[in-house]
Order: structure tokens, then sequence, then C-alpha cells
């Protein structure tokens, strides 16, 4: 596998564009495209929220029912959700305009919104948006790149990244891009995600691919405990690379997963150190597990605690709020052969040893904690399993910008 620069726009026969379209916010790009030039096998993962927004009961009818997906139009600033059956018909009107703009049928057009909750779309200025991204689309990183910051809401940073594999002989690329900072815990997703691969596969095995791959990236973050009413996460496949079709497990498909891994855990983390008013990224690690099950619960108990969220924050190797948050987990464990690490910046301290705090340098304990990304590592000594979670610390910033949101 070989780690590229670019998003989207890496695969062959992929295009992007972002534009301004004045949905909700000015002076800044706000309307996102992506379009194959031919069409793609789609599988997607959505929000287990029961509140579902209309882009998403849109999305999750064409991934399972129509023959094929060839694009994809995303506003940021509102996001359609609780808007009735008024914001199903404008996704249905999006599409529509989508449709006759790019010349490809209705139901191969996907929509996605993320914003506001409440309001209703600007039904004039997404057409409008539209006319524009059509006009603007290009196969370029600089495109791929417009793209995604137009998908921004809270976010600070961009989040791409794309890789290259060979399967059967060809060189297979897989691009991405997503959005995500706040309404962010484990639970699917929690972001808009979209993944573009000239790879050839059956439709059945790329749902599948996406499927598992989710619970041990995307469903292993975590940024304020509230899963979103949009997430959506989309890979499209247009078969570009001309390789010989997978339609069966086996080495290809294998190579496949392994870089659809890579780039699913890259965006996950890229989420997670992103989250709203964070300064660190924030990982738990946990080993020596009895089952994987058991571990993804530990480590998402210590990932999801306000209290560990705010002790990162503090630069401050509190193990009792560790232990606390490992105890309410619903593991049942002996607190006595628990060890616990902490990483950043290259450096490695063990804080406890056999559930007891060890005689470590409170100073050089704030020093690691005090990196941009920050490890904690528990080995639970109960058998072989692992896994990790991903949050970030919780500060003053993540108050202030969600007690104003709206405005």
């Amino acid at each position: 596998m070989k780690i590229i620069d670019g998003g989207v726009t890496a695969a062959q026969g992929f295009e992007a564009a972002g534009v301004e379209a004045a949905i909700k916010y000015q002076n800044r790009k706000d309307m996102s495209l992506i379009y194959s030039r031919v069409p793609c096998k789609a599988a997607g993962v959505f929000t287990s929220n029961v509140v579902k927004a209309a882009p998403v009961l849109w999305d999750k009818e064409i991934v399972a029912h129509s023959p094929y997906a060839q694009a994809v139009v995303v506003n940021a600033g509102i996001a359609n959700a609780c808007t009735g059956k008024e914001g199903y018909a404008c996704c249905a009107r999006t599409a529509k305009k989508a449709a006759a703009v790019l010349t490809v049928p209705e139901d191969s057009v996907l929509v996605a919104s993320t914003g506001v909750i409440g309001w209703q779309l600007p039904l004039e200025k997404i057409e409008a948006g539209i006319e524009k991204l059509a006009a603007a689309k290009a196969d370029t990183p600089e495109a791929g790149l417009a793209a995604v910051e137009a998908m921004m809401t809270t976010d600070t940073k961009p989040k791409q990244a794309a890789v290259q594999i060979e399967i059967g002989g060809k060189t297979v690329t897989i691009g991405a891009c997503c959005k995500g900072s706040g309404m962010i815990h484990p639970n699917m997703c929690t972001m808009l995600g979209f993944i573009a691969t000239d790879i050839a596969i059956s439709k059945e095995l790329l749902q599948e691919a996406l499927s598992e791959d989710v619970k041990d990236t995307f469903n292993m973050i975590s940024v304020d405990g509230d899963t979103s009413t949009n997430d959506t996460l989309v890979i499209l496949a247009n078969g570009l690379a001309g390789n010989a079709e997978v339609t069966e497990k086996g080495r290809d498909y294998e190579a496949f997963r392994e870089a659809l891994h890579y780039i699913d855990t890259t965006l996950a983390k890229k989420m997670a150190g992103d989250g709203e008013g964070a300064t660190a990224l924030f990982e738990t690690k946990v080993t020596g597990a009895a089952t994987k099950e058991e571990a993804k619960s530990l480590a998402k108990s210590v990932v999801c605690s306000s209290l560990t969220k705010a002790m990162i924050y503090g630069h401050d190797a509190n193990v009792g709020r560790i232990m606390c948050a490992l105890g309410y987990a619903g593991v049942d464990f002996d607190p006595e052969q628990v060890d616990i690490f902490c990483e950043g910046d290259g450096n490695r301290m063990q804080i406890c040893r056999n559930g007891m705090l060890t005689d470590y340098n409170e100073d050089e304990a704030t020093k690691i904690l005090a990196a941009p990304e920050v490890s904690v590592i528990v080995d639970m000594h109960r058998g072989e399993a692992e896994a990790a979670a991903w949050g970030c610390d919780l500060t003053y910033d993540y108050v202030k910008i969600n007690a104003d949101y709206r405005s």
C-alpha cells in the first residue's frame, strides 16, 4: 500500500467542486459536488439515531435500491433534519436539478447536509449552487480540497486521505474526505464522509467491507457523546482501474479491506483530533482483554469520559479518573491486575501498576500529556484481545462553540 496526496479526486474518473451558495454562511464555500464520469457501485452506512435527517432517508433508498450512483451534492450550514415532507421533497428537487445539469439519472444522485437542525433549506440557492458546482467541477487535487472545505461547519481543518494498492496487476486508488467536529459519538460513523475508488468490485462485497470496517474505526470515536441526525458514510466504486471484478473474498478483497481500513482510521483520527474546541487528539488503547468486544467497551468508556477528557486538557495524569471509567464500562475485571501507561511525543510512562499508582514524576507526566497527540494504554492482563478508541480533550471552547451554534 502506498500513501499518496489527495482526496476524493485521487481515483480515476472522479471530479469534485466546492462553491459559495450562501445557504447560511456568507463569503465562504458551502456547497460541494463529488461526481464520477461513469456509474458507480455504491455502499453506505448511516446514523443509528431514530431521528434521521431527510438526506439520510433519501440516500438509504438510493444505496439500497438504485442500480448505481454517480454524484453527491452536499451543503453546509443547514442540516435539513426535522423538516418533514418538505425536507424530503427538497432532496428530490436537489437530485432532479443535479441530474439535469450533469445528465445522469435522478436516482443516481446522493445528497447530504450538515448544520443547524430544524431549518428548511432555501431551494433556490441550492439549485443555483448546483449550476455553479457543475461548471466548476474538475479532477484536480485543488478541486477535491475545495469540496471538503465547503462541507466544513465547526471543523478547523479539511480532512482527506488517499492510498494506492495493486489488485490483479492494476493500480487501484482510494481517495476520501470527511467533515466532522461536533455531535460525534460511537454509534455509526458520526460524520459526513465520502470515499471514491476506481476498483471493480461487487456491490455486496463493497457494502460488507464498509460495514465491517466502520466497527473498528468510525464507531470508535467520540467528541461529545452526541450521535448526529445526519451521519452518512458513502463509498463509490467506478471500476475504472480495470482490474478483474472482485466478486469473492480472497487476496484481492483483503488488500482492498486493508487499504480501506487505513483510510477510515486516518479520517476517524482526524475528526477526533479536530473535535470542537479541542487542543489534543486523545487515544485510548486497551490490550490484554478477554474479548474484542470487552476491549472496545473499555476503550470507549475511557475516551468518552468527561473527566478523562478534562484530565487530558489539564495535562493531569489522574489515574483515578481512568480507573473509574474502566470500572463502569460494563466489564467484570480485577482492578488489581490493571496496568496503565501514557504516551506523547515519543515518550512513554507507566502511571499505574496492579491497579495502584506508580512513583512517577508528575512533571514528566504533565509534559507527556501536553503533546498534541496523547495515548493512554491500558493492559488488562486478561487475554489477547485489544482495541483502540479516539477522542479529544474537553475545553472551555467546546461550550462557547455550542452555546450559540445557531447564530
